[in-house]
């Protein structure tokens, strides 16, 4: 694997387990890092290693500048997930980090690289659809208010930020650069993938199409299983922090 060694900021282990025998790997949603992800350590057993990646502009890589396109983020996120591939695994990505999941496993298929066990995406629409108003949430064009509003109903922002004018702006900052990024993504036409691939969604979502289940078959060749879960974007607190139990893989 020394050929997708990245930086050791790149991707954390909050609870390093030698004798793991797989991996979860994990990849953001818009405007988020690792920390929304971090509690699942306990909620895996001793054989799963939990493996989240850091884009760039964030955590450890505060100091390089955010991804432009989906594109270059899409490049750095194959990188970093093959990085992480040193074991079986299995790839989690929640909502925005739900099409990049699928991109990253699409260009692992293409390269012949090591692929994962499963592909599980959360909170998010099938990507042939295209991005469409309903995807676009929370939007470029929202206030410095509405996005704070989603950023506290989703706990991005730890108390004490939310009085430091700095802080927040670094926020916004990087809340809006994720949404550039999220809108320039484009689906390959006929991109499908052969990896096993559970959807799961919260039955309140507003953001996700009714027929998601369907929507999401067209583009899997292989084993496929849609569950939904109590709640909206996130679920229900309790359901997010036990989330990894309804991964049907793991």
């Amino acid at each position: 694997m020394t050929a997708y060694r990245v930086q050791d900021t790149t991707v954390i282990r909050p609870a390093p387990r030698a004798a793991a025998t797989r991996s979860l790997v994990c990849l953001g949603f818009c405007g988020g890092g690792t920390g929304a992800y971090r509690s699942w350590a306990a909620a895996l057993d001793q054989r799963t290693q939990l493996a989240l990646v850091c884009y760039p502009g964030r955590e450890g890589r505060f100091a390089e500048s955010f991804a432009r396109t989906w594109e270059e983020l899409a490049e750095d996120a194959t990188a970093a997930v093959l990085s992480a591939a040193d074991r079986p695994y299995v790839l989690f990505g929640h909502s925005m980090g739900g099409w990049m999941a699928f991109d990253v496993v699409t260009r692992i298929e293409r390269q012949g690289g090591p692929l994962p066990a499963a592909l599980v995406v959360s909170s998010c629409n099938a990507p042939n659809r295209g991005l469409t108003e309903r995807d676009r949430f929370p939007a470029l064009g929202d206030s410095d208010t509405e996005l704070l509003a989603w950023m506290a109903t989703i706990g991005l922002l730890p108390g004490h930020a939310r009085s430091d004018s700095g802080l927040m702006e670094m926020a916004y900052e990087l809340m809006r650069a994720d949404i550039r990024v999220r809108d320039s993504y484009r689906y390959p036409p006929g991109a499908t993938t052969g990896v096993p691939v559970q959807v799961l969604w919260g039955r309140d979502d507003r953001v996700i199409e009714p027929a998601v289940a369907a929507q999401w078959r067209q583009v899997c060749r292989g084993r496929f299983r849609c569950d939904s879960l109590p709640g909206g974007h996130f679920y229900t607190p309790d359901v997010w922090r036990a989330l990894p139990a309804h991964i049907d893989a793991l």
